[in-house]
């Protein structure tokens, strides 16, 4: 599941070439509301198929797993963090949280055979 916080490069505080080339410039949402319609342009126009949450307006999620700009968690059961990637961009390895979500998913299904 993907948590969407923050706006990493809101026009209003630090935006890229690139989004203003690709015609995706959005103001840091101030509202619930306004953050709900950016996550709607996230799956409709850029087609994110993954299950999507969307972080309260004070942002607890985003606080409680120092999520900005981008992080991945794997969370077992229980809701125990066994993986915690480092801060994206360059701390984000997909790869890794993949392994280990791999090799967690094994070992929890060869608990309950």
């Amino acid at each position: 599941m993907t948590v969407y916080i923050n706006e990493a490069h809101p026009d209003d505080e630090w935006q890229m070439d690139v989004n203003r080339e690709e015609q995706v410039v959005y103001r840091q949402p101030t509202t619930f509301a306004e953050r709900q319609a950016l996550a709607a342009v996230l799956v409709e126009r850029l087609k994110y198929r993954l299950p999507l949450a969307i972080d309260g307006i004070d942002n607890p999620a985003d606080k409680a797993y120092a999520a900005w700009p981008e992080r991945i968690y794997v969370i077992g059961q229980g809701g125990r963090i066994v993986y915690k990637g480092g801060m994206g961009p360059f701390g984000f390895k997909p790869e890794e949280a993949e392994k280990t979500l791999a090799a967690h998913l094994e070992m929890a299904a060869a608990t309950t055979d």
